[in-house]
């Protein structure tokens, strides 16, 4: 059978400083695919609300915490060194790909010994459905040949895939809901055959897209220790995240958590813009580094984003309890927790474009050193804010974590010779201002509303 190969296309984006149509073509894509997927899990979640009792809800939000962090255990850094290594060399996937599934496995692997051995240590209730989910992530292996989807920044399929996803978890939240389950970890092992299903669809659609294989695949050298730093530093940061869990739920509570954990999911759907515009441009800023204007890259593409990111989070600064009552009667308790988090918002549309040119510049200790700060500094903030501020205190630690993200990405930047604040420094200024202006207009209507 012929093979329809799906390479980069690097003359296609030289020579300038704005990024190509594809990036916003892939970054709409994921929106798109996004919003589709929040829904999916705001319907699951206000479903499981309104059936598990408080507690029980809670600690489903809990599980999905620390399945977040078991796919970026699984990952370990492997998905961003295949971009790095195959965006201007296509022709070296087959041996990226040998590499980064073999880790992909392995770490998959210690990831269920993790989570299972936890779920049984703590006594959790429904452990052993708990271990059975956590085998999950090990199919993100067969995941990783969508590199050559996203070395073309051509989302088409990954989105198809992860809406596939999110709708089949939904459909077995469904089920399970209309059989009066009422165990949490059951639903959590939902949510989980709908990805590994998804993870299958996406190995052989990714399969008919790859070059010929050659006879022989030498792996690609030194793979791991390229990937280990930034698998480390994604560690950090979806620690850094979540681990803010853990601390509402020992000193403030599983109720609370589950009002807190609303808030972060409205979190989740603001920042997509962000994460999605970062994920599409990579391979493209990626041969920027290697032309010598990343600088003008980020320069061209980054103020436009934290301008338009501080102006929506100011839009929605006065209504954070209206739009948390929509969800649930009582969720509207994480209302101060949400403010903050809208100040987080600001600094993760930043932040997450600097920190995907540090990947991009190939500076992946620099990553790690980032990453390990803000979780340190994040631990060390929550165990002060949240058994003296609970929830709200959560959300002001976020926001200083994300802040601090965003000072330290920009700053191995800068040793590391990209000198973006050369062009129109003064552009930046926009995400502040705007969402200081939006924030304004927003309370005048909110007081007359």
């Amino acid at each position: 059978m012929a093979c329809r190969v799906i390479a980069p296309t690097p003359a296609e984006d030289s020579g300038s400083a704005s990024p190509p149509r594809r990036v916003w073509r892939g970054t709409a894509l994921q929106v798109l695919g996004r919003v589709f997927s929040a829904s999916c899990t705001l319907a699951t979640l206000a479903l499981l609300a309104n059936w598990l009792a408080p507690d029980a809800f809670g600690r489903f939000t809990f599980y999905l915490a620390v399945f977040a962090w078991l796919d970026s255990f699984a990952d370990l850094g492997s998905g961003q060194v295949a971009v790095q290594r195959t965006a201007n060399d296509p022709a070296a996937i087959h041996a990226v790909l040998a590499s980064g599934r073999r880790v992909r496995v392995l770490s998959g692997l210690v990831g269920v010994v993790l989570v299972g051995g936890w779920a049984f240590l703590e006594r959790e209730p429904g452990a052993v459905w708990i271990l059975v989910a956590s085998f999950y992530p090990v199919t993100h292996a067969l995941e990783l040949g969508s590199v050559v989807f996203k070395n073309r920044i051509s989302w088409r399929v990954p989105v198809l895939m992860r809406s596939t996803a999110s709708a089949l978890s939904l459909t077995f939240v469904i089920g399970l809901r209309f059989a009066e389950v009422r165990e949490p970890a059951l639903y959590v092992l939902g949510v989980a055959a709908g990805s590994t299903i998804a993870n299958v669809l996406l190995y052989f659609a990714s399969r008919r897209a790859l070059p010929p294989k050659p006879e022989s695949v030498e792996p690609s050298p030194q793979f791991f220790r390229a990937a280990l730093p930034l698998g480390l530093a994604a560690l950090c940061s979806q620690l850094y995240f979540w681990i803010d869990n853990v601390f509402v739920r020992v000193y403030v509570g599983e109720a609370e958590l589950g009002h807190y954990n609303v808030a972060v999911r409205f979190l989740s759907l603001l920042i997509m813009i962000a994460q999605y515009t970062s994920l599409a441009a990579l391979p493209w800023l990626a041969r920027c580094h290697a032309e010598g204007r990343l600088g003008a890259a980020i320069a061209g593409l980054g103020p436009k984003v934290f301008a338009a990111a501080g102006a929506c989070a100011g839009l929605l600064w006065p209504w954070t309890y209206e739009l948390l009552e929509l969800f649930h009667d009582g969720t509207g308790a994480a209302s101060a927790s949400f403010r903050w988090l809208l100040g987080a918002v600001v600094a993760i549309y930043a932040g997450s474009f600097f920190v995907t040119c540090v990947v991009a510049s190939g500076a992946n200790r620099g990553r790690f050193a980032i990453a390990g700060v803000a979780l340190a500094f994040n631990v060390l903030a929550n165990f002060v804010a949240v058994p003296r501020f609970g929830i709200t205190g959560a959300g002001c630690t976020t926001f200083l974590t994300e802040s601090l993200v965003t000072l330290g990405s920009a700053l191995v930047l800068h040793a590391n010779g990209v000198r973006f604040l050369d062009r129109r420094a003064w552009l930046w200024l926009g995400g502040p201002l705007g969402f200081a202006l939006a924030a304004a207009l927003s309370s005048a209507l909110h007081a007359l509303a």
